[in-house]
């Protein structure tokens, strides 16, 4: 049963009618009449069961338009690669879909762009957007994104990111959602990646009071590299759920993924992440870990990491932590003179860090940095 899509019917109608591309057009009427069908995702599916997202489906939104200055680069919209958009995953990249505000960033072929690509997003009070953006790494070429959602009210966010790596392209996204505690959040990233192609993500995930990210990696040719890296950290009420999925389709791939948990206070997490390893996925190295840090009794993690392999000629492995800090190294920092709680926090920071570590922007690190810190109520000198 759908679940209250009859508050965007009205909105629907104007997006829809000022739609000049025919192609986009009728995908948008399409994606919109599966969302009306279907409404928003509901505990009863498998891939929802630890996620209730019925508050968003109850509140009402104004459809916002975000115009043409969201994306540093903005060029001409392309049905091709809307196309190719799994739509259907769930009621909300149908919505998306339907409503999109559509961007291409494109990386010329052979070039390198030194400065970071931002796309930058913040919804204002009570209203919903629906940025897409497509991201096109052409052969040879080389770039940093860098995707932030820092909404500092109570809106909600539906975003959508393609990503396609040519042959020998390299791209390295970093993905905050930092928005505020009353804000509701779904992102989805699909990447393919070609031949020789790498990709390397960094996901950090800090705010909404229910948020999640899918995420969905797919080698199409031989030789390509991924990794797909994330923090989450939560604390009062906050939910943050994370499902990955990385399909290896092709021979000689490599996949490296990392994700780690901080939760505190009534807080709760969902990891899920698929890895496939197809008949003819000879030579793949896919490695998995999920490590959760609880800092309350009350906090919770539901963490499912999993390998489907259907080839021998393989080198894979994954496996999820939950727990609290190490007795030995809480111990070690009393014994050298620390109060309890600071050396609670900085083991909390040094276990978190290591995500952080990755970004390679020093900005945005430092910012990151003072984040955590301050969710500790810690501080470090120097």
């Amino acid at each position: 049963m759908a679940v209250k899509e009859t508050q965007f019917a009205e909105s629907f109608k104007k997006v829809i009618a000022a739609e000049k591309d025919a192609a986009v057009r009728e995908l948008g009427e399409r994606a919109y009449e599966f969302f009306a069908e279907n409404g928003f995702p509901q505990v009863k599916s498998e891939d929802w069961k630890y996620t209730n997202v019925a508050a968003i489906g109850k509140e009402e939104w104004t459809v916002t338009r975000i115009g043409p200055d969201f994306s540093t680069e903005a060029v001409e919209k392309s049905g091709e690669f809307l196309a190719a958009f799994n739509f259907r995953r769930n009621g909300f990249t149908a919505l998306n879909l339907a409503f999109g505000e559509f961007r291409i960033v494109r990386i010329a072929k052979d070039t390198s762009i030194p400065e970071p690509i931002e796309i930058s997003l913040a919804a204002d009070e009570g209203s919903a957007i629906f940025p897409h953006v497509i991201v096109i790494a052409e052969a040879g070429s080389k770039a940093t994104i860098v995707e932030t959602y820092a909404s500092s009210v109570k809106s909600f966010t539906n975003a959508a990111v393609q990503v396609v790596i040519e042959d020998n392209a390299n791209l390295t996204h970093y993905r905050v959602q930092r928005e505020s505690a009353e804000a509701f959040h779904y992102g989805v990233t699909e990447v393919k990646v070609g031949r020789g192609g790498v990709y390397n993500s960094t996901n950090i995930n800090l705010g909404g009071a229910l948020s999640r990210h899918d995420i969905e990696l797919k080698f199409t040719a031989e030789g390509g590299e991924a990794w797909v890296d994330g923090l989450y950290m939560l604390n009062g009420s906050q939910h943050h759920d994370t499902h990955s999925i990385i399909d290896h389709t092709v021979p000689n791939c490599i996949s490296h993924q990392t994700y780690k948990g901080v939760l505190n206070d009534h807080s709760r997490g969902v990891f899920n992440g698929k890895v496939f390893v197809r008949k003819n996925a000879s030579g793949t190295d896919a490695q998995q870990s999920n490590k959760n840090l609880l800092l309350s009794n009350d906090a919770r993690v539901d963490t499912k990491p999993q390998l489907e392999i259907f080839n021998d000629d393989v080198k894979c492995s994954h496996g999820a932590t939950v727990g609290q800090l190490e007795g030995e190294e809480l111990f070690y920092l009393l014994t050298r003179g620390l109060p309890e709680s600071l050396a609670r926090n900085l083991l909390t920071y040094g276990f978190a860090e290591q995500i952080i570590n990755k970004i390679g922007i020093e900005s945005i690190k430092k910012e990151l940095d003072a984040t955590v810190l301050n969710r500790l109520n810690t501080k470090l000198e120097g």
